[in-house]
């Protein structure tokens, strides 16, 4: 039995884009806040912006990719042929 697989559309992608901006304005103000409060010194939100800042964004673009339908996995993928032509 075949399982129904519906591409997302043009809301989704929108969603994806307002998520993923949602949770990087968050984290920038959270970031800030620490800094603000003198939770956090300038080397460390060098660090945190630097080196993990981009590893949230790719969790959390992982997570609304899987939420909102993007997710692949090895029934999305096809056989590639190639056709050598003899000249």
């Amino acid at each position: 039995m075949s399982t129904l697989r519906i591409t997302p559309g043009a809301a989704a992608q929108g969603a994806f884009r307002l998520g993923l901006l949602s949770a990087a304005v968050a984290a920038l103000a959270l970031i800030g806040l620490l800094y603000w409060l003198g939770e956090l010194t300038l080397p460390l939100v060098g660090y945190t912006l630097v080196l993990l800042f981009p590893v949230y964004l790719v969790v959390v673009a992982s997570a609304l990719s899987v939420w909102l339908g993007f997710d692949k996995d090895a029934r999305d993928l096809r056989p590639v042929y190639v056709n050598e032509r003899s000249d």
